[in-house]
């Protein structure tokens, strides 16, 4: 959360030419907002919405940006795997300014320190399914962008 995943997907999707993917974008085309999925039908609806969405998305030839909690589910690892993935990582001082005024349901009661919390639970994860860590906290979308390209040459 907060480390800049619609803005450096649609960058590098622009450059390589193909459609970009935010999956969450496409749970609210279809739902409604995810605060509102949270509040009306809690964390577990969301997250099979989310796993819908996922599974559809991952079969294009997209950039496509996961929302931070798409990885816990098993079939989302299972489907990453032969992909190229990137963790785009980011300093919880960074984030802090990136998180003001936005809504996400999983921040609403703690803030920075519940994103240290989720962050950190699910980094095992984020480790195990990477093929590229770049930190975001101070880098610029170009430069972001040219190291993913550089790594895996602008496809999917």
């Amino acid at each position: 959360m907060g480390a800049g995943k619609t803005r450096i997907g649609q960058r590098l999707a622009a450059d390589a030419g193909v459609p970009f993917i935010d999956t969450d974008a496409r749970i609210v085309e279809r739902h409604g907002p995810i605060d509102a999925i949270f509040a009306d039908h809690g964390e577990a609806r969301f997250r099979e919405l989310e796993r819908e969405a996922v599974a559809a998305a991952l079969r294009e030839p997209a950039v496509v940006s996961l929302g931070g909690g798409a990885v816990l589910h098993p079939d989302t690892q299972a489907d990453l795997a032969d992909l190229p993935v990137v963790w785009l990582k980011v300093s919880p001082e960074a984030v802090a300014s990136r998180l003001v005024g936005g809504i996400r349901p999983l921040l609403a009661q703690g803030g920075v320190d519940e994103w240290i919390r989720i962050a950190t639970a699910r980094e095992p994860i984020y480790a195990s399914l990477a093929h590229l860590e770049i930190d975001t906290s101070r880098r610029s979308v170009a430069r972001i962008v040219a190291d993913i390209t550089e790594r895996f040459g602008g496809a999917r």
